[in-house]
């Protein structure tokens, strides 16, 4: 799998940006159709201690991520349930395994097997951005399942 550059992602996420309503449904209609389990997924009731607000945020990355390795490497083999449940359970076994206080320094041992680094700091900066702002809709409690979430899709479509 070839590396999704930030420049990539951030083209993405402008064309998103300047889309209307009804292009952006066909955006999120794609995205379904070439990855019918991982944008089942990603609206199951695993998700549901996540606000509306996240939800539909998570969703919206899911699409700039996936959308950014179509970008780069074309259509990617639908993704099983198998493949994103050992994912996720391996992500969060990472996440476990660190003793750091700080959520940001959890995520750091992602860092060092990733071959998509600027995905991952991607997904980093979404769910730690409302740090600095106090109207940001991620929650504590919603950056762990939202960062895991990502992580768990780019490690499946990027096998």
């Amino acid at each position: 799998m070839e590396f999704v550059s930030e420049k990539i992602i951030d083209a993405i996420i402008e064309e998103l940006e300047d889309l209307a309503d009804e292009q952006y449904e066909q955006r999120m209609e794609a995205f379904a159709e070439a990855q019918p389990v991982l944008f089942a997924w990603l609206f199951s009731e695993q998700f549901d201690l996540l606000s509306d607000d996240e939800k539909g945020y998570l969703q919206y990355l899911a699409l700039i991520a996936w959308q950014s390795i179509v970008r780069v490497n074309g259509a990617v083999e639908a993704v099983s349930e198998e493949q994103i449940g050992d994912a996720e359970e391996q992500n969060f076994e990472i996440l476990e395994a660190s003793a750091e206080k700080k959520f940001r320094d959890r995520l750091n041992p992602f860092f060092e097997n990733t071959d998509q680094e600027d995905l991952l700091a991607f997904a980093e900066e979404a769910v730690l951005e409302s740090d600095d702002d106090p109207e940001s809709f991620v929650t504590k409690e919603g950056r762990e399942p939202i960062f895991i979430a990502l992580k768990t899709m780019i490690d499946v479509l990027a096998q």
